[in-house]
């Protein structure tokens, strides 16, 4: 028996290509989003009996910064990563889409602040034929996961 268009989309992993990203207001076109993730700092904690007991492992509510890696297809006149990086120092709110077949947000990473910190530029060589691809290192804290429908 044939499943349901509904019921595929509910039981069939997201296609990885399919995602958009925005920085405060702005769409930016990148061709890869590496580095998504959601951690804590942590310590370990010894007390007197930690002999007997152990030690502890004690995680605090607040996130640490991690680094994402937005990489984008270089295009005369188009230089929104440039501009990010030397333009206000403030931290951005940023969005990551990952969308459904019709294009509609699925999953969203929501970035509460995000601060670029470096730009790389691609690899230049005369033997290649390639698009010059650039890269740009953000460190990121307040990411939550949201699963939408």
């Amino acid at each position: 028996m044939a499943e349901a268009t509904a019921e595929q989309r509910n039981r069939y992993p997201l296609p990885t290509y399919n995602f958009r990203v925005s920085i405060g207001s702005a769409l930016i076109g990148c061709s890869e989003v590496s580095g998504l993730s959601i951690g804590y700092e942590t310590t370990t904690y010894r007390h007197g009996l930690s002999t007997w007991e152990g030690e502890e492992l004690i995680r605090f509510n607040r996130p640490k910064f991690a680094p994402i890696t937005l990489k984008k297809g270089m295009v005369i006149g188009m230089t929104a990563l440039l501009d990010w990086l030397n333009g206000d120092p403030e931290p951005q709110p940023m969005e990551i889409n990952l969308c459904d077949a019709e294009g509609l947000p699925a999953i969203i990473w929501r970035i509460a602040k995000a601060v670029p910190v470096k730009l790389e530029a691609p690899t230049l060589s005369a033997s290649a034929n390639e698009a010059a691809i650039e890269t740009l290192e953000v460190m990121v804290a307040g990411m939550r996961l949201e699963h939408v429908g």
